[in-house]
């Protein structure tokens, strides 16, 4: 037969071309680019000794790519984002081994991208037939995108998981003003202050992108990374090997918002940017400015998408407080495979109960969303 599957140890055993013509074979996306996952397995931040080993997926069609999955062999649940450490604790109670599992993902990015990459309809049972092989207790594919879902929704063996995170939408906005102009009053009064606090604290913030970003702008927001990952992980995910890989590579997709007092940054925000969308990642800072957090990391984001027309912008993982902001709630999907019919059947019955839960919680949230009602103000 023509058709071969292959599992790559790293993304140094195929050719960015042949990665990247099924990763955006739909649209591009930064996060799933040969350039962006090679980054963090050079760099030291996704590998075997960190708990993230390559186990890429591939398969061809007469010698060519024709779909490929990022996936990883892991020894913890860390640096995901879609949170089963209760799983593997009630697994482990019982006797059975959750780790080593499969995490069909971007390390350490709680982005919605593509897993399931180009022509992808045999992928889910090679991931399936990998786990029975490497006797991993599972295979977790999260923050899914929709043709990830066509692939696995339904399937019996895949229980699908639901969560929330906060997404701006671009309503066909021209400034940062039509934006303001969309919310309810008291909520664009707060935008404007909070703005206006940073501006009079004598802060100074620039959108960088491209070669407008220096070594130098990398040398502090190194800085600003580590205070973050210091406090929030005790250990950050990120070398700093890392940052200079994604600048010699692809800094022509990075948006990089720094603030200034003087000559001196003092925080910054990278964000990561899309064929439609734009990424917020990482942000740190090393002087505290009351709103300078959402000066840089979203109200800089939604400036600069409405520039640059730019239809959605997703501000990571988590946060009510984006809501305020002009962020609404959108739903997000992961899928799980789970080897051990008890396990599965567990989770499986825990998962419709979570399921409503998430649904009823979007739906308050979506009752408080920030935009005016017509004549109500």
């Amino acid at each position: 037969m023509s058709i071969k599957l292959r599992i790559l140890s790293s993304l140094a055993e195929i050719s960015a071309a042949d990665w990247n013509a099924v990763a955006h074979a739909q649209k591009f996306n930064p996060f799933v680019s040969h350039e962006f996952l090679s980054a963090l397995e050079k760099s030291g931040s996704a590998t075997a000794k960190t708990g993230w080993a390559a186990r890429h997926l591939v398969i061809e069609d007469a010698g060519k790519v024709i779909a490929a999955a990022p996936c990883y062999l892991k020894s913890h649940s860390q640096g995901e984002y879609v949170f089963d450490h209760g799983w593997a604790e009630a697994f482990q109670r019982a006797g059975g081994n959750y780790y080593p599992k499969l995490q069909v993902s971007v390390p350490f990015s709680p982005v919605v991208a593509p897993k399931l990459l180009g022509k992808a309809a045999a992928l889910p049972d090679a991931l399936i037939a990998l786990c029975k092989a490497e006797k991993a207790s599972s295979v977790h594919l999260t923050f899914t995108m929709d043709s990830d879902r066509a692939l696995l929704t339904g399937k019996a063996q895949w229980l699908e998981r639901d969560d929330i995170q906060f997404h701006w939408h671009n309503a066909g906005y021209a400034t940062f003003d039509d934006f303001l102009g969309a919310l309810s009053s008291g909520k664009r009064k707060n935008i404007r202050k909070e703005r206006a606090t940073v501006r009079d604290a004598g802060i100074e913030v620039r959108a960088l992108s491209g070669d407008e970003i220096e070594p130098s702008h990398w040398d502090a927001f190194w800085e600003f990374y580590m205070d973050t990952g210091s406090r929030k992980w005790g250990r950050p995910y990120l070398t700093r090997k890392f940052f200079e890989m994604v600048h010699d590579s692809m800094r022509e997709h990075v948006l990089l918002v720094m603030a200034f007092r003087g000559a001196t940054p003092i925080a910054g925000a990278l964000n990561f940017i899309g064929a439609d969308t734009l990424y917020g990642r990482n942000w740190g800072c090393t002087e505290n400015v009351p709103f300078l957090h959402f000066e840089t990391c979203y109200y800089q984001a939604i400036e600069w998408a409405i520039a640059n027309r730019i239809q959605v912008v997703e501000a990571g993982a988590q946060g009510d407080h984006k809501l305020a902001r002009g962020y609404v709630p959108v739903k997000t999907v992961s899928f799980h495979y789970l080897e051990h019919p008890g396990l599965a059947r567990a989770v499986g019955e825990y998962l419709v109960q979570e399921r409503a839960a998430v649904d009823d919680n979007a739906q308050e949230l979506a009752a408080h969303a920030p935009f005016r009602q017509v004549e109500q103000e």
